[in-house]
């Protein structure tokens, strides 16, 4: 994906990108967009959208199908060639580096900046297009939806959640975003699946987490996907990230979500550490405490 395009980035010209926004405009209306409609879309004429098709297919950043017309379509390194030339276009990164993490949902980058900073693309849609249809509410109310369409939603949301929650939770600092790509504060620290925790500070590590879900519970979000998997560990403390699934607390489900995330958390625990925490814990109450904001220690939801 961002591999592939990178290395081209500095062979596209203004008109390339023209041609790429205007078939992404036509994309809204349709997976593949009439050739003779793109100069309405780039503005550009006939014989430069001719020119710039045949660069842009040789890149790989389009795709050509002749089905009733002769369409087109980005490809994700078309849209992530927008994304990235927006992202140098506001010196928010100067060029992307090695890969930090790849996934089925999203990709993620070092990024070249002025500080140490990860570019995450969000690729939901892409290779799950149905799954997501289904799960994810912003494509309930779109006759047509495109790939794009999801992933950039997913971008937006978890920007908006990272924003309100930053600082006060422990996440990363979201610093601009585009399209379905995300610039934020590269987190150090291993994930919390992989990480070798002293027995002795497993039950503070525990109560630092939940406390955190407590503080986004207060701050307005519930993360809605949270394990062992979307949270770094490091000698500071953690952070928690990959918040595209995340909802307010006044969305109907959230209190079942809440729970879902401290069980997911809690159940953990226990079963890599079985003899730090105590089974059984109350969930329903420790659910109860943090809704309330009134967690503080395990101390008073470990079984007997």
């Amino acid at each position: 994906m961002v591999q592939n395009v990178a290395p081209v980035m500095a062979e596209l010209e203004p008109e390339d990108f023209y041609l790429l926004s205007g078939i992404e405009q036509g994309m809204r209306f349709s997976e593949w967009v009439q050739r003779e409609k793109i100069p309405e879309y780039s503005r550009l004429t006939a014989e430069d959208v001719e020119y710039r098709l045949d660069r842009c297919m040789d890149r790989e950043l389009i795709e050509r199908k002749t089905i009733q017309y002769e369409g087109y379509t980005l490809t994700f390194e078309g849209y992530d060639a927008l994304a990235l030339h927006t992202f140098a276009e506001r010196e928010t990164i100067s060029g992307v580096g090695a890969p930090l993490g790849v996934g089925k949902e999203s990709d993620v980058y070092e990024a070249q900046s002025y500080r140490p900073l990860a570019l995450k693309f969000h690729r939901e849609g892409y290779t799950n297009f149905r799954e997501v249809m289904r799960e994810r509410e912003y494509t309930a109310d779109r006759e047509h939806v495109s790939w794009q369409y999801t992933a950039r939603k997913a971008a937006e949301k978890e920007y908006d959640a990272l924003e309100t929650l930053y600082p006060d939770v422990a996440v990363p600092q979201p610093i601009d975003h585009n399209r379905h790509a995300i610039a934020m504060e590269r987190m150090d620290g291993v994930e919390l699946s992989q990480a070798r925790i002293d027995s002795e500070q497993v039950r503070p590590l525990l109560e630092m987490i939940l406390r955190e879900i407590q503080t986004a519970y207060q701050e307005g979000y519930v993360h809605a996907d949270i394990s062992e998997y979307n949270i770094f560990v490091a000698s500071g403390g953690i952070t928690i990230f990959d918040w595209p699934q995340a909802v307010p607390t006044d969305h109907e489900n959230s209190d079942e979500l809440l729970k879902r995330d401290i069980d997911n958390i809690v159940g953990y625990v226990q079963r890599k550490y079985p003899s730090q925490v105590s089974e059984p814990v109350d969930i329903d109450d420790l659910s109860r405490a943090i809704r309330d904001g009134e967690f503080e220690s395990m101390a008073s939801f470990d079984g007997e």
